[in-house]
């Protein structure tokens, strides 16, 4: 048994929120923070918050967060105890853990053999299978030769997924529908999964239709035990990365969990595991199949924290010291629910690509947990992962819990940033998530909730009025109170979401006309009530940080201010409608140019690719022409909106008479 010294220095090998989560909980211990930054991260809090921060190079990841040579250097200069990699870049490297380890600095991880045994998706499956733990049909072997691969593919039968065998946050990842489509797909995948990963390996695994992603929060010290910490349900993705997850998985049997609690611990003794980990895996029909390993602390992991009560990097650096675990198994006890949203720099209605930029107003909600990196004036990079935060909330029941962080999320203000907090909101009140009828392959809705009808005269009456705005006990500042003469017009300038519209409403003896329909108020001091059909109704009424307003309608939060220029859009003339040019919808790096100058091109062709946040994008013709001439080449980085494949008009079958004619 290995007794260490207590950590008194930590270096923090990552950026941004997982940082600046890690500094808390160390300050808290007492422990000595040391941050590391690129050129892109030299103001970013993480860096404000932390005791030191060394410079660790360029912006690119590359060339800085990856670096473990780099790292490694400045571990020795700053003479730290311990390195803790957080999640992504080198939390999952068993080179730069195994390093760490020869250096004599304690890595706040597993070994870099089982980091080694598990990073590799075709290895840790085999192993898995020894083990007797169920895995899904596929081909997880050495051989990667393209035509054995296609073999392969055959064999699993179809759709099924190409994976990266290093991958993992869903990068390197392909949905493939048939033969057809395997060629390009796994190109793809290879291409991501080399730039990622620095490993193009693939496994082939069937592809279940409507499973669930349920992963089991495993911890084992350097004394032999081991236990479960419960588990998440992480089945809301977008291109198979996860949006909202909560704790514990609801909706299934004791007997199951139970088996799957035991099977990830099984799993992590298999391998001498020490430290943090996940197993995930697919549940469908009742049964469980074993996904993947994560060596490390999971994103989600505040969910967790939520319902046990823990710090689990709190027990990772006890670990690392040596400690025993703060629980056995039998102490592990959950309480209420909790939901975590992922908050993304990123434009929903065009396909999530990324976004990037600076934060010029910020105004987090009250009530709920919030992990974030950033702050008003601060920017997200282009460089890196798009998360902006994690907003978690916790109640003493799954609907509470989502109520809660449907509040906070109606109430968040944040901008100019493009972000999917709209998209999140819209989440927290699908009626299949409530129920939790949805699953990994559930399509998620893009496009905002439709506003109820009832929420314009609300939002009109509620703004015309601005009682909220002049409280008081005067007889002349109640809305139902009596009043000299027939009726009163109130006019009021609205703006719900994108949507700005002017609504007049007449008011008679504390009645509304509405809709052909004369209906009693009455306007307090936080709500509306509307007498309708003999039935009194409440809508609930909050001010946010930033002077706009929520209200309660029909089982919806929607937010409304006063709009005090009503803005009509324009659109540009497109010269005929044909765009001159093809732009880049994201910073990026060009990583496959598909065309050349002078060729043709039709609607919908692929032009080039572009890696933006560890992913590839493919950038399409929007109409028919011939490529007049290229603003790019593979490897350069462009800014978004740039031009990068220009268009001439292609030549019509007019024009091509007419120059035969001329010869």
């Amino acid at each position: 048994m290995t007794i260490h010294t207590p950590i008194k220095r930590l270096l923090i090998a990552n950026r941004g929120e997982i940082a600046v989560r890690i500094i808390k909980t160390a300050r808290r211990l007492g422990i000595h923070c040391i941050a590391l930054y690129s050129d892109a991260d030299a103001n970013a809090m993480h860096v404000r918050e932390a005791d030191e921060a060394w410079h660790l190079g360029p912006a690119p990841a590359r060339e800085s967060y990856l670096d473990g040579a780099k790292v490694l250097a400045i571990a020795r200069q700053a003479s730290v105890d311990a390195i803790h990699p957080g999640y992504g870049f080198l939390s999952e490297n068993h080179e730069f853990a195994s390093a760490c380890e020869a250096e004599g600095i304690r890595f706040i991880g597993p070994s870099g053999a089982a980091i080694l045994a598990m990073g590799d998706k075709s290895g840790a499956k085999a192993l898995m299978q020894a083990a007797g733990v169920p895995v899904l049909p596929g081909y997880h072997g050495a051989d990667q030769h393209p035509e054995v691969l296609r073999d392969q593919a055959r064999q699993t039968g179809f759709p099924l997924l190409i994976k990266a065998a290093s991958g993992g946050g869903g990068k390197g990842m392909r949905r493939v529908e048939e033969i057809a489509e395997f060629d390009e797909a796994l190109a793809a995948v290879k291409r991501e999964a080399l730039a990622a990963f620095g490993d193009d390996h693939v496994l082939l695994e069937r592809y279940l239709a409507r499973a669930r992603h349920v992963e089991v929060q495993i911890f084992a010290d350097s004394l032999g035990n081991a236990i479960y910490l419960g588990d998440r349900d992480c089945s809301l993705q977008r291109r198979h990365q996860k949006v909202i997850e909560e704790a514990p998985a609801p909706d299934i049997p004791a007997p199951l969990r139970r088996a799957m609690g035991e099977a990830a611990v099984a799993a992590a003794r298999a391998i001498d595991y020490q430290g943090a980990g996940t197993i995930e895996f697919l549940l469908c029909d009742g049964a469980f199949f074993f996904m993947e390993m994560n060596t490390r602390l999971q994103v989600e992991h505040p969910v967790t924290e939520c319902v046990t009560g823990q710090d689990l990097v709190a027990w990772q650096l006890a670990v690392a010291e040596g400690k025993p675990l703060p629980l056995a198994q039998a102490e592990v006890v959950l309480s209420g629910h909790a939901v975590e949203a992922r908050l993304y720099a990123e434009d929903v209605g065009a396909g999530f690509l990324p976004a990037s930029g600076p934060i010029h107003w910020l105004h987090w909600p009250a009530g709920l947990r919030i992990d974030t990196g950033v702050a008003a004036g601060d920017e997200v990079s282009p460089y890196y992962d798009p998360m902006i935060a994690k907003l978690i909330a916790h109640g003493q029941s799954r609907a509470e819990a989502f109520a809660r962080l449907a509040d906070g999320l109606a109430a968040l203000e944040i901008g100019p940033l493009v972000h999917n907090g709209s998209l999140l909101l819209r989440l927290c009140q699908e009626p299949e998530v409530l129920a939790m009828d949805h699953h990994t392959q559930w399509p998620i809705p893009t496009e905002p909730l439709a506003t109820p009808e009832l929420a314009w005269p609300l939002a009109a009456l509620w703004l015309a009025n601005g009682t909220h705005q002049r409280p008081g006990s005067s007889p002349w500042q109640q809305a139902p109170g009596f009043r000299l003469g027939q009726s009163r017009r109130w006019t009021a300038a609205v703006r719900i979401g994108e949507e700005a519209s002017v609504i007049s409403l007449d008011e008679h003896q504390g009645r509304l006309d509405w809709q052909e329909e004369q209906i009693p108020y009455e306007l307090g001091a936080d709500h509306i009530r509307l007498l309708q059909e003999g039935r009194w109704q409440r809508y609930p009424v909050q001010k946010s940080e930033a002077g706009t307003f929520i209200l309660r309608v029909d089982g919806r939060l929607v937010r409304f201010g006063a709009d005090d220029q009503l803005h009509h859009p324009t659109h540009d003339q497109d010269h005929g409608g044909a765009m001159q040019g093809a732009l880049a919808p994201m910073h990026g790096i060009v990583v496959a140019l598909l065309v050349e100058v002078g060729q043709p091109v039709s609607k919908g062709q692929a032009l080039l690719v572009l890696e933006a946040m560890k992913m590839e994008h493919s950038l399409k013709a929007e109409r028919d022409g011939i490529v007049d001439s290229l603003s790019c080449k593979v490897g350069e980085q462009v800014s978004q909106g740039s031009v990068l494949v220009h268009f001439a008009d292609p030549v019509s079958s007019s024009d091509e008479h007419k120059e035969a004619s001329a010869s």
